[in-house]
């Protein structure tokens, strides 16, 4: 058998085939690909989140006599290293669809830059984020304190860790976690995408809020309107600067202070249920 290429006609071919050019992206290619991101990350969050708070509403009890942990211990407090391994194995995976988020958008000729994804400016990303962090986290204290004494949030343990020495770095990787994963994906990707997709600001900065405040619905209905108004703040200052890296600066910052608060303050001030 002859190892030489035959062109359609018989004759043989010569010289390296073609590159394959890649369409532009249609809008329902563009669809199809925010569906798999979402259904990967935190839209499937978003739909637990629902059945996680029909079960609550329908169990004996209110919402405020059911807990919510945000981490838990994944094996038993005299097998710390292997909860350990645990825990940096479910921060590590957590970040698997922000990985894809930023190949998507080098295959498309784009980058995290593209979203502000970066640390081009990090003395205004912090000073943005800390100043993002400090109104958002004092007016969702205020909102959490409020709905749970009302009965539309139940009572949420911020951790249940058990005292180990690697608890406090553990939980600091958890809220960078929850940092990048949440504003990458729900405000810089997806707002990008849906306006190639032609939306309006005002309407995917709607969408994007409304999805951040569904995968937060297993906290109760006080916390869905309160990420539901940070969605919209978040937003808001994304379209302004186009910078998704102050919004992951105030994320990390709200969840290290409600995480290393709640292991040293809940239990000893009477304010703060838990």
């Amino acid at each position: 058998m002859s190892d030489t290429a035959s062109g359609p006609h018989g004759e043989a071919a010569t010289g390296p085939p073609e590159p394959v050019r890649e369409a532009p992206m249609s809008r329902r290619l563009i669809a199809s690909e925010v569906a798999c991101v979402l259904a990967l990350s935190l839209g499937a969050a978003a739909v637990s989140a629902v059945i996680s708070f029909v079960g609550t509403v329908t169990a004996p009890g209110g919402l405020t006599e059911q807990t919510a942990s945000l981490v838990d211990p994944r094996a038993g407090a005299d097998r710390p290293w292997l909860d350990l391994t645990w825990q940096v194995y479910s921060v590590v995976f957590a970040l698997a669809p922000v990985a894809l988020v930023l190949y998507l958008l080098r295959r498309g000729a784009q980058s995290g830059a593209t979203i502000g994804f970066d640390v081009r400016r990090p003395g205004v990303d912090l000073a943005g984020g800390a100043l993002l962090a400090a109104t958002i986290g004092a007016g969702g204290l205020v909102v959490y304190l409020v709905s749970w004494q009302l009965g539309l949030s139940t009572t949420v343990a911020p951790s249940s860790l058990n005292d180990h020495w690697w608890e406090l770095p553990v939980l600091l990787l958890q809220a960078v976690k929850n940092g990048v994963l949440e504003e990458v994906i729900v405000v810089g990707y997806l707002m990008l995408r849906m306006s190639q997709l032609g939306w309006s600001p005002v309407r995917a900065a709607v969408v994007s809020s409304l999805l951040r405040a569904t995968y937060h619905l297993y906290q109760g209905a006080g916390m869905f309107v309160g990420n539901l108004v940070m969605g919209l703040v978040f937003c808001w200052f994304y379209q302004r600067c186009g910078r998704v890296m102050p919004l992951v600066v105030a994320h990390t910052l709200i969840d290290v202070v409600a995480f290393v608060g709640s292991v040293y303050l809940i239990g000893r001030v009477g304010w703060l249920p838990g």
